[in-house]
């Protein structure tokens, strides 16, 4: 069994009402100024903690990431925080916000160029201190190394990989999640799922991270189409909660793979939402990579609430069609012409997958242009 490193927040709470539990940490902690980068649509939440830190410390708020993020989105928040004199920053949102108040307090105060750590490891250091609620179950990011960013002028997107961007603290209160409109839980719930199954089928899985991957799979499966259907069911926003957490454990020491890569030009090219784009590709992802280790595929299926087959294979079939449906029924639309891509496209968009090299090389089977063609091919659905 190889070396694996786990790098975790060091005060990590989960649970229902989890948000006073933030209150009181950063009462405790008293910062100079709290930076808070947040949603316009948090408003109640951001104005509950800033009056519980009134006459303590400090409080700004910045509600600029409203979508996906860009470099040029990230440098003005830094610019923004370095200028309201930040001594600790709290992230309150979803993925998008999270990846940005991680990178925001990497680099105020940094002698480094955001430009210039792209990439694993390459970040230095963190002088602020960090800490991360997300409102959506999906990326996994208030605990992981991770903070992806688009850069429009090579149309890529770009990640920053560092035990630095591991926030100090993670706080995940369920409850936040319950005003999340469907399509929104649909989309982060399928990302969340994604990071484990890809964690799980991945050529450097390992068993640590195993235990994390399945009873997220698990969680998912159980719980997703739940949570679409019945926001105010706390039981399954519970549930995808913690299969967003495992997903966020999973991606420091294993991360994804060939799935992310192939939808990562889908977001960067065309703007669609990073969880729909996931969607869109895993199941024929999953298919392909069966092929190449159908046991662990077939454990993925069975977990997730497929009916087993007369073999390995035949059960990680079954499993890509249980992942279709599952996709399909949460409201996800898996017609790539739907959101203006026609098929001439699709060899620039295979270009541009096989880019991203450091998570294609973690597929289980070699994934060629080829591949890529045949794979985006079939998220056409027939006329």
């Amino acid at each position: 069994m190889r070396t694996i490193t786990l790098q975790q927040p060091r005060h990590l709470v989960f649970g229902c009402g989890s948000i006073a539990e933030c209150i009181s940490y950063l009462r405790e902690l008293s910062p100079t100024h709290l930076r808070i980068l947040t949603s316009p649509f948090l408003k109640s939440a951001v104005s509950h903690i800033e009056d519980e830190l009134s006459g303590r410390t400090a409080v700004s708020i910045d509600t600029s990431i409203s979508g996906e993020p860009t470099v040029d989105d990230c440098l003005r928040a830094i610019r923004a925080a370095e200028a309201a004199g930040a001594t600790c920053i709290l992230g309150l949102g979803g993925g998008s916000v999270l990846d940005v108040a991680k990178l925001v307090a990497a680099f105020v105060r940094s002698e480094q160029q955001l430009q210039d750590t792209f990439g694993i490891g390459l970040l230095r250091s963190r002088w602020c201190h960090l800490v991360c609620m997300p409102t959506t179950s999906g990326t996994g990011s208030e605990v992981s190394p991770n903070a992806v960013l688009l850069d429009e002028s090579a149309r890529l997107k770009k990640a920053v990989i560092s035990p630095h961007l591991v926030p100090d603290a993670a706080f995940i209160d369920p409850e936040l999640t319950a005003t999340l409109p469907a399509p929104v839980t649909a989309s982060t719930g399928l990302d969340a799922l994604a990071h484990c199954l890809e964690a799980y089928t991945n050529k450097f899985a390992h068993l640590v991270v195993d235990t994390y991957a399945l009873e997220g799979i698990a969680l998912a499966g159980r719980f997703l189409l739940r949570a679409v259907q019945n926001p105010t069911d706390m039981e399954a926003r519970e549930g995808m909660a913690l299969a967003s957490l495992y997903g966020g454990l999973c991606l420091g020491p294993v991360n994804t793979a060939a799935g992310h890569a192939l939808a990562y030009p889908l977001g960067s090219e065309y703007h669609i939402p990073h969880g729909v784009t996931v969607a869109l590709v895993q199941p024929h992802v999953f298919r392909f990579n069966a092929e190449a280790t159908p046991e662990r595929h077939a454990t993925v299926a069975t977990a997730l609430g497929a009916r087993p087959g007369g073999s390995d294979l035949e059960t990680a079939t079954a499993g890509a069609d249980f992942l279709a449906r599952l996709t399909r029924d949460s409201g996800i639309n898996t017609d790539l012409s739907s959101y203006g891509i026609r098929p001439a496209e699709i060899p620039s968009l295979a270009d541009s997958a096989l880019k991203v090299e450091r998570l294609l090389q973690n597929s289980p089977r070699l994934v060629t242009r080829k591949d890529c063609i045949d794979i985006y091919d079939r998220c056409f659905e027939p006329q």
